[in-house]
């Protein structure tokens, strides 16, 4: 029997419903990305207390679960692997066809979850916020589609940049980044349905986790006479690193020269070696280069002193363990990579502040790998609190930026969600 409600009280009930899907999903991703964040904590924890003590463990248990967890990625989650960001841009481009398969699927999120657990579990240098940009994706398609409302790449870049927000409590940069990377065709209705996603997965994390700033509050200043010597130097150096990074990862992930068609035949053995790289670097520095980095960033930015080894095999680590294609994201690493590129530069410039120096770091080295010049602005803002290093924070990354397109033209995570963009989603 047909509706005999007019067009206009259809439409203020669809709209009705898709508010309180998206209030739904935000709530459900915000308490998931808490909960992502306490067990990649535990699972660290549980590497520095048991394995990282005995010397030649990591040296065994590394190589076997890089290989293990690669072999069940590719044989039963293949769209689980790597970051989880490609994932959703893909499936933001097209989003009525691949939402109907596993790109963005509860199934491939829970394997996205483990998998990055697993790696976190023996040392892998992972971050957990790219995979949480695709487990909110998925979470707020799901939300969406239980409460029978259509799901649009609003809804998906949406979920994706609460993901962002809530992983690391900034609620800016998960806007900035939805605006920068996630959406490849800008439209103010997504904007505002992000915005929105945004503040009330930002309010679900403040209402349990309380009011933290991620690596602290620094209180940083350069001179303009300093800025202007300092932030070339973190720009150009980061926009190298970062792109030699880039380039690095999409060479090997997209197989774009022959002499690596070797890693596709025999990638579950490349994985292990990649891990046994891990094991090394870890152990050269004493543990320093494993896991998210967190500790040893913050402790850098307070002011503490680090080994110079920390950058350098933070970035091999980080490296070795994003080429194995197993799933973990890249975001904290980087930070962290460019935290020990800070500590270097400073060296040059001991008569400023440190805490400032490493800022400019991080934000270079950043900028160089995701190309997304705005967002690693807000979020370096947003996870100090400090507002008076804008100006340099900008000076670098345009830099940064710039030098890393010449290093590598094309944008990592553009890059990686093509081989996701096939015609069978289950392919992917």
């Amino acid at each position: 029997m047909p509706s005999t409600e007019p067009p206009s009280a259809r439409k203020r009930v669809a709209a009705v419903h898709a508010r309180l899907a998206a209030f739904a999903g935000a709530v459900v991703l915000g308490l998931a990305a808490i909960g992502f964040a306490r067990a990649g904590e535990w699972a660290q924890g549980i590497f520095a207390r048991f394995i990282a003590p005995h010397a030649w463990l990591p040296f065994i248990v590394t190589p076997l679960m890089f290989a293990g967890v690669v072999y069940l990625t590719r044989r039963f989650f293949a769209d689980a692997r790597g970051s989880g960001i490609p994932q959703v841009m893909a499936a933001s481009h097209v989003p009525e066809r691949y939402t109907q398969g596993h790109l963005i699927s509860l199934r491939t999120s829970a394997a996205k979850l483990v998998g990055t657990l697993a790696m976190l579990l023996v040392g892998g240098s992972v971050g957990r916020e790219g995979p949480t940009v695709q487990i909110s994706a998925a979470l707020m398609t799901a939300v969406h589609r239980w409460l029978r409302v259509p799901v649009t790449a609003g809804v998906i870049i949406a979920g994706g940049a609460a993901g962002v927000a809530a992983a690391f409590n900034t609620p800016l940069a998960g806007v900035a980044f939805a605006i920068e990377e996630l959406a490849a065709a800008f439209e103010p209705r997504v904007a505002v349905l992000g915005m929105a996603t945004v503040m009330i997965a930002g309010l679900v994390s403040l209402g349990i986790s309380g009011d933290y700033v991620y690596f602290g509050v620094v209180n940083g200043a350069l001179p303009l006479k300093a800025m202007l010597m300092i932030a070339p130097v973190a720009g150009i150096s980061g926009g190298l690193l970062g792109g030699l990074f880039s380039r690095a990862l999409i060479a090997v992930s997209l197989r774009r020269h022959s002499r690596l068609a070797w890693i596709g035949a025999r990638p579950v053995w490349f994985a292990a070696g990649c891990g046994f790289v891990v094991a090394l670097t870890g152990w050269a520095t004493g543990g320093l280069s494993s896991g998210t980095g967190y500790e040893t960033t913050k402790q850098l930015l307070a002011g503490h002193d680090a080994s110079l080894l920390f950058g350098p095999a933070k970035f091999v680590s980080t490296l070795a363990t994003a080429l194995c294609g197993a799933p973990g994201g890249i975001f904290a690493p980087s930070l962290s990579v460019g935290a020990g590129l800070g500590q270097v530069i400073a060296l040059v410039f001991p008569n400023d502040h440190v805490g400032a120096v490493i800022l400019l770091g991080m934000v270079g080295y950043f900028t160089g790998v995701v190309r997304a010049p705005m967002t690693a602005v807000i979020i370096m803002m947003e996870m100090t609190a400090d507002r008076t290093m804008i100006l340099p924070l900008f000076a670098t990354a345009l830099i940064a930026d710039a030098v890393s397109a010449a290093v590598s033209p094309e944008k990592l995570y553009h890059a990686l969600a093509g081989p996701f963009r096939s015609e069978n989603p289950r392919d992917a």
